[in-house]
């Protein structure tokens, strides 16, 4: 049975007008030179590691299974869709050669390419939320699902998808929003994991800095079970003042190590704050819970709902530790 595939016409679609005229599809990764000799997903790896040393394993890993897939697993007969987002049309088509190498293409951008019989367009706005969400990843190549594709038959057919209803597409626009969210949540759990100890010390001062508290932050070494003092003047001498204490490991912290901080917050007045990357114990709540001085236990789901929250007034030295992008949804 044959596959579809989505080809992407570089950003924004920009070279889907060249794909129709041309009769191609084409894929960059111009660095890598000419793959149609590479036999197996090793050899694009390896291939990829050669042309984009600076690039991370999981980018590299990412460009071979494209160009892989592009090479070696697009077979002729295939289906071939790419988007017009200037025209927000789908062009719908069919392979029709093997892949091919011209470096001079598209001025050596995207060299790699099949030859295409355009067959059909197919509008977006025709399509349902399921498939546009479908449709709707940021990789250069990826296979679409026959349950798509379906909806592209029914539409060139000149039939009609079967509509959700109102109601029923403002839930899946909802559940998509949901789903991004909660994906874009662990995604920056993710990237705040994979600071050391120090960073993460300096990530949590500069989110109390943005929350409008001035930080002193220990030196590498004994810091008496302190690593920040945070007050209004940065002195510690006005209320409040909060003690932190930053643990940045797997494993959760118990009770043991509750009442160890608890043992530095000694001044009347004083606050504490615990985070800890790697959780907390049942029975660590409830040391905090019983304790003399007021004590907040902050884990990685409260540490980076924390930074959301304040994101926008931190300051840029804490922003380079974490650089996020703001994203606009429909309201």
């Amino acid at each position: 049975m044959a596959s579809t595939w989505l080809v992407r016409a570089d950003s924004g679609g920009r070279l889907a007008p060249e794909f129709k005229s041309m009769a191609i599809v084409a894929i960059g990764w111009i660095e890598a030179g000419n793959t149609l000799d590479l036999v197996t997903r090793e050899d694009f790896s390896q291939r990829m590691a050669e042309a984009y040393p600076e690039d991370s394993k999981p980018k590299q890993r990412s460009a071979a299974g494209q160009v892989f897939r592009f090479v070696r697993e697009v077979q002729v007969g295939d289906q071939v869709v790419t988007y017009d987002s200037a025209r927000r049309i789908y062009l719908v088509g069919r392979i029709v050669s093997e892949a091919r190498y011209d470096a001079t293409l598209f001025e050596g951008e995207f060299p790699t390419y099949r030859q295409i019989e355009w067959l059909h367009e197919v509008a977006r706005d025709d399509l349902t939320v399921k498939a546009k969400n479908s449709l709707g990843s940021t990789l250069t190549l990826f296979k679409v699902s026959a349950e798509i594709y379906r909806e592209f038959e029914a539409l060139m057919g000149g039939g009609q998808p079967q509509q959700a209803s109102e109601e029923d597409e403002g839930l899946e626009e909802e559940d998509l929003l949901q789903d991004l969210q909660a994906r874009s949540l662990e995604f920056i759990k993710d990237r705040v994991s994979k600071l050391d100890w120090e960073q993460m010390q300096d990530l949590t001062a500069g989110l109390l800095r943005a929350m409008g508290y001035k930080t002193r932050v220990s030196p590498s070494g004994p810091d008496r079970g302190k690593d920040i003092v945070a007050s209004p003047d940065g002195f510690g001498f006005e209320q409040p003042r909060i003690i932190v204490e930053v643990k940045h490991r797997r494993g959760q912290m118990g009770t043991q190590e509750v009442r160890g901080f608890l043992a530095v917050i000694r001044h009347p007045g004083d606050k504490g704050l615990y985070v800890s990357t790697g959780g907390f114990s049942r029975e660590a709540y409830y040391e905090a819970e019983r304790a003399n001085h007021p004590i907040t236990l902050m884990d990685l789901d409260d540490l980076v709902e924390a930074i959301l929250e304040h994101y926008e007034a931190m300051d840029l030295e804490t922003r380079v530790l974490l650089p996020l992008k703001r994203v606009y949804w429909p309201a």
